[in-house]
């Protein structure tokens, strides 16, 4: 797997066309099971082929159980400077609930590992909307997150996909289906806790501290160009999108052939609008009406009436010329950015 990625960057070393990397991304799956020695190999592969800001931040997903002292100093001689941790809860009854493998105590044992050792850039993952009769839980997780003085917390809300565990116990009626009140009761008083403790929500799902932005995931939102590589990897360079393979087998074996693992969809005036919708109005930077006339001169004589009627419901906010969602529009941010897709 490390040489078929290390084989795809460098067959795509031109795809940036020159650009300065500002952020690698080791994410979608578990890197952290990787040895020192196989991020290095990449790592080493990426300085290689491209040219890497001195300050890039250099992001990995981590699983608690997989954090010890020994691999935190591994990543940070490495030149990894910041973990994003799969907490999603501080209790043992949720955690089993949702099949993970760590329990409360590994939750918080290693934020603090990490922050002894070397790695402060943290942020932490929590799930928010889990099945409850009462909404203690997730104050719990709250505090317990706001306790460890991270900078940086993701926080997203249960979903239940067909042909997944919970599906099926949905379907077979051993589980109810997540309410959307009791999700937007959560989602409300999480948001009102994390201002209360000085976190800026930048991002619908995503709360920092003392502008500690997750740079990767911001450039997502900005439109900025990337390149994944890897199973499951997409790629994105403003014209098209790139989308690999999500077998591993299949990916290395395409890749040992001399084939490409991935397919391209060339995007469309629409689809490019779109994209810029749904990316930018998520965000507290928010959407450009006139970068938007100039991308898609009919957007606005298609949609002026729409965004005159969720000005007038308070569910959005227009200034000089950037639409943003106000607090009462985060809450629908899914149905407004439909309201605004050009099919």
């Amino acid at each position: 797997m490390i040489a078929a990625i290390v084989t795809e960057l460098q067959r795509e070393k031109i795809y940036l066309q020159g650009q300065p990397i500002e952020s690698i991304y080791f994410g979608g799956g578990t890197p952290s099971l990787l040895s020192g020695q196989e991020l290095s190999d990449i790592l080493n592969a990426v300085y290689q082929l491209f040219q890497v800001n001195p300050s890039a931040e250099i992001t990995l997903e981590a699983n608690p159980d997989d954090i010890h002292a020994s691999k935190i100093l591994a990543f940070k001689n490495l030149g990894i400077n910041r973990l994003s941790i799969g907490i999603q809860s501080f209790n043992d009854e949720n955690l089993k609930f949702m099949h993970r493998a760590h329990d409360a105590k590994e939750a918080s044992n290693c934020v603090k590992i990490a922050q002894d050792n070397g790695i402060d850039n943290l942020s932490i993952d929590l799930i928010y909307g889990i099945p409850s009769s009462n909404h203690d839980h997730l104050l719990f997780d709250l505090q317990q997150a706001f306790a460890l003085q991270t900078k940086h917390i993701s926080a997203y809300c249960l979903t239940i996909e067909d042909k997944t565990t919970f599906g099926h116990l949905v379907k077979k009626g051993k589980m109810k289906p997540i309410e959307e009140e009791f999700a937007a009761q959560q989602y409300e008083m999480m948001v009102e806790a994390m201002e209360g403790n000085g976190f800026e929500q930048y991002e619908i799902s995503n709360f920092a501290k003392d502008n500690s932005y997750a740079i990767h995931n911001s450039n997502y939102w900005k439109q900025k160009h990337y390149l994944g590589v890897g199973p499951g990897a997409h790629s994105y360079n403003g014209s098209s999108r790139h989308y690999n393979i999500s077998n591993n087998n299949k990916y290395i074996k395409l890749i040992a052939a001399g084939e490409k693992p991935s397919t391209t969809e060339m995007l469309t005036l629409n689809d490019q609008t779109n994209e810029y919708i749904l990316t930018t109005l998520r965000t507290k930077w928010g959407c450009n009406l006139k970068y938007l006339e100039e991308l898609n001169p009919n957007f606005i004589k298609l949609h002026q009436s729409t965004i005159d009627k969720l000005i007038s419901r308070n569910l959005m906010m227009l200034q000089n010329q950037i639409l943003y969602l106000s607090k009462e529009g985060k809450i629908q941010a899914d149905k407004i950015t439909e309201a605004f897709f050009i099919i």
